[in-house]
């Protein structure tokens, strides 16, 4: 690939950050995040290609894979570790890998992501099928770890997304349903953990959000397959319960929701209850 086309390496338009105040600086990244949504409302009908197709591979009983190194591997983490807490999923439906493994999370693992073979095989631990659905999250468009994999997956019939951050990058060559943010050059010179990271944690909210949705995990607005994980989700969920079931105590509707262990169920018993 052209060096060139590479926006997010192209040199930050400010310049001398180090004899700026620190309202500057903050005033100054602020402005550049705020061009971050347009950016991603431009790229809404490839957003919306790639959501449909997870969405098939999902009711059909496919997983969800996210693959990426550094920053984009750890959104993509962060993005499959929430699915199951938010909307009661299995762990395992939406999967996170991220090159140099679990060390990677928090500590920079010394060339990683130029290993073009790693990432199949790292996907190979999950027995990847055709059945399941590989999105590919690459700030560059150009890292070998997560190209290499999308490459091995369409040689295996595997439907693949990418997500990056440059015009007609490689990974977007090879995905089936290529998205591209171009959120232009970073205030840091290169450092895409900011507004390239940003396009790519709100698309990733759009991807497992709309997906969840596809699946029946929401209803009207509210998460009624959520994990009773803490006091706040059990509060919030007994007043969902109360707001269905009108004339129900605060106490009964907690007591409802901790024997079903979802908003959904404890609802569903409640109502069975009524009509009995």
């Amino acid at each position: 690939m052209n060096q060139q086309t590479k926006i997010t390496e192209q040199s930050s338009k400010y310049r001398h950050l180090e004899k700026m105040s620190v309202m500057e600086i903050l005033q100054h990244i602020n402005d550049e995040d705020k061009s971050v949504p347009i950016a991603v409302e431009k790229s809404l009908p490839q957003i919306e290609a790639l959501v449909t197709a997870i969405s098939d591979v999902m009711l059909a009983g496919g997983r969800l894979f996210y693959i990426g190194a550094g920053t984009s591997g750890r959104l993509g983490i962060l993005d499959a570790s929430e699915c199951p807490p938010t909307y009661g999923v299995p762990y395992g439906l939406v999967v996170g890998i991220i090159a140099g493994g679990e060390k990677a999370i928090t500590q920079a693992v010394e060339n990683a992501e130029d290993d073009i073979e790693q990432g199949w095989k790292d996907l190979q631990q999950h027995n990847i099928s055709k059945n399941d659905f590989v999105v590919g999250l690459a700030a560059s468009g150009s890292t070998p770890y997560v190209i290499g994999a999308l490459q091995v997956c369409k040689q295996n019939n595997i439907l693949t997304g990418s997500i990056s951050c440059n015009p007609n990058s490689d990974i977007s060559k090879i995905a089936d349903f290529p998205v591209e943010v171009i959120v232009g050059p970073e205030f840091v010179t290169g450092s895409t953990r900011m507004k390239s990271g940003t396009a790519q944690k709100l698309v990733l909210n759009m991807i497992s959000t709309s997906v969840m949705i596809q699946l029946g995990r929401v209803e009207d607005n509210k998460m009624v397959n959520m994990q009773l994980t803490n006091a706040k989700l059990v509060d919030r969920g007994a007043k969902m319960v109360m707001e269905h079931l009108h004339n129900m105590t605060y106490e009964k509707a907690k007591s409802l929701l901790l024997q079903y262990g979802s908003v959904k169920k404890a609802i569903e018993v409640a109502k069975a209850h009524q009509h009995a």
